[in-house]
């Protein structure tokens, strides 16, 4: 981990697209701004542990063949 002081308006990049800036210090707490590609998401550690959660909750349900799919759509015209 690499471990870098900033004041208040300084920044931090990484690489070329990604710029992380100081915006307000209050006692214990920063506000920082992040600046990225809207390719690149960017979330809080809490709501980051939550979506990797539901990902492998999604990744274990039972999966479906091409074949079961086309069949269901089948029955579902003759309905």
């Amino acid at each position: 981990m690499l471990i870098l002081t900033r004041k208040l308006g300084e920044s931090i990049r990484i690489g070329d697209s990604i710029r992380i800036t100081v915006s307000d210090v209050k006692g214990k707490q920063i506000r920082i701004g992040i600046e990225a590609p809207d390719d690149i998401a960017v979330h809080r550690e809490e709501v980051y542990t939550i979506i990797q959660e539901q990902n492998r909750q999604a990744a274990c349900h039972e999966t479906i063949t091409m074949i079961q799919l086309s069949e269901f759509w089948k029955n579902r015209t003759k309905e």
